[in-house]
């Protein structure tokens, strides 16, 4: 069989085709052939049948060809088949065995199996049964191991290793069966396995939250920085960095989450609605007022805010938004931080006097870098709790900075509130001069980054005094802050109370006063 006539085996054509293939190519005419040089029909065709009759057998030996009975599928005399109904047969023809070219007539004969091996039938589609287990040999399931039966003290002895996982599959079950049925080994299990878990303390797969510190300090130990950041604005720099990954880890859609800003306002408290990124935005514009003082760009750019105050330039930066303010927010803010530590970097260690403007009042560099830390972790907060997401107080030391703040800041607070009528005057209360000891209030703050204060009571420039102590109030540090950023209100706040009742009740709304958008 020639390389043409073995494709043309698979020819669906009629026998007039076949025939016109006989002719076109000639009768006894040499013809050269993928095997070499023959004439048709002769020389090849005892090889060519040989080596179809081999793959007929191995087809039938793999299952592909077994004749299952006329016409069933994969018999070579069902239809579609070389011999069968509507497929050309014969010597002429593209399935005969002397090919094209041979010039012998067309006879009767049966003709080649398939050379491409037919589907392979599934068991469940033939009326063959499933095979039996004794049919399987190898292949057949193993019977299940019969359960391992020990003795009690053999089982007694495997307990410490049964604690500690060490027993194989056969001893556990044995061991497990036995104390539900022996209730001294049951007992003696469980205090082994309590006994295991304090050896070893299961660990959390997250992060140590201060590797990041602990490798940033090797790192500095190593090389430290030729411009290094001063203490008083490195709050600032850790706050700044923790919020910028919270919100590396937020997805678009929970830029839009609702935010509550709250503060507090005279006697009351009061919020205002606003986004995840609606809080950088607000983070942007008072930072900014660090920025001007510092001689940097204001981010408000030819936006006119009514007044200088961190309301009044939030509000126009948002209204001056033509589309509410996306992840995109976060790109300025983040530049403007690292902008503002390296610019305050360069002034060192110095007393740090230049004056920050908030509107209404004025605050040293120092402390205004330690305001805007507190601010940046409290709406830290806000967006953490809004998008539920994981988020700590700061470290003890920047902490303790940030409640020194807000305690220095309570007179002149006080004294503001007894101006406008808000705070009551203390009975016995007496003005003294400038530096001189006067009535105090004994701060106690508990926990991380806590210490003790006194707080004057009669006059902002008065100096505290434990002579003159008349009320102690203790509160946790994050309580307190919490009630300085207006989110607890002073009627609410977890304070331990000693003393005179008006005067703790004055510094606790003047510390909530301390608050602001």
């Amino acid at each position: 069989m020639s390389g043409a006539g073995r494709f043309e085996a698979y020819d669906e054509h009629g026998d007039e085709h076949g025939a016109e293939h006989g002719d076109e190519h000639g009768g006894d005419e040499e013809k050269e052939g993928y095997g070499g040089s023959r004439k048709g029909g002769e020389g090849g065709e005892g090889c060519e049948d040989a080596k179809d009759a081999k793959d007929a057998t191995d087809d039938q030996q793999f299952g592909y060809g077994s004749q299952v009975g006329p016409g069933s599928p994969g018999s070579p005399s069902g239809p579609g088949s070389p011999s069968g109904p509507g497929s050309p047969s014969g010597p002429d023809g593209p399935g005969g065995g002397s090919g094209p070219g041979s010039g012998d007539s067309p006879g009767p004969g049966p003709g080649p199996s398939p050379r491409i091996p037919m589907p392979r039938a599934s068991v469940e589609d033939g009326d063959r049964p499933l095979p039996t287990l004794e049919e399987l040999g190898d292949l057949a399931p193993r019977p299940a191991p019969a359960p391992l039966v020990l003795e009690h003290h053999v089982l007694k002895s495997l307990l410490g290793a049964w604690a500690l996982a060490a027993c194989s599959a056969q001893e556990t079950a044995a061991v497990e069966e036995h104390l539900g049925d022996c209730g001294t080994c049951a007992d003696e299990a469980l205090r082994l396995r309590e006994a295991v878990g304090l050896l070893q303390r299961p660990e959390t797969l997250d992060l140590d939250p201060g590797l990041r510190t602990r490798v940033l300090q090797s790192c500095l130990d190593r090389r430290p920085p030729r411009i290094p950041v001063p203490r008083w604005a490195a709050p600032y720099d850790a706050e700044t960095a923790r919020l910028d990954a919270l919100l590396q880890d937020i997805g678009d859609a929970e830029w839009h989450a609702p935010v509550r800003l709250r503060w507090f306002e005279g006697e009351e408290q009061t919020s205002r609605r606003t986004t995840v990124a609606g809080v950088i935005a607000h983070l942007l514009t008072v930072d900014g007022l660090v920025a001007v003082a510092l001689g940097l760009d204001d981010p408000l750019g030819d936006i006119v805010a009514q007044a200088p105050t961190p309301s009044a330039r939030t509000e126009a930066y948002w209204r001056a938004s033509h589309f509410p303010p996306t992840r995109s927010v976060r790109a300025p803010w983040r530049e403007q931080s690292h902008d503002l530590v390296r610019t305050v970097s360069f002034t060192g260690e110095g007393p740090g006097k230049l004056a920050v403007s908030y509107g209404g009042c004025e605050l040293p560099l120092h402390d205004a870098m330690l305001d805007r830390a507190f601010e940046c972790w409290v709406h830290a907060e806000d967006i953490a709790e809004a998008v539920d997401y994981p988020y700590g107080p700061p470290s003890p030391r920047h902490l303790n900075r940030m409640i020194d703040l807000a305690a220095r800041m309570l007179p002149g607070a006080l004294a503001v509130r007894r101006r406008n009528g808000l705070a009551s005057p203390a009975l016995g209360r007496h003005l003294v001069p400038a530096g001189a000891p006067g009535r105090s209030l004994r701060l106690e703050i508990e926990g991380h980054g806590g210490g003790e204060w006194l707080i004057p009571l009669d006059s902002p420039g008065a100096m505290g005094s434990a002579e003159h102590e008349v009320a102690h109030v203790a509160l946790d540090g994050v309580e307190f802050c919490r009630l300085a950023a207006g989110h607890v209100s002073p009627t609410e706040a977890a304070a331990g109370q000693l003393g005179d009742r008006e005067a703790i009740r004055d510094v606790l709304f003047a510390a909530a006063s301390l608050s602001r958008m």
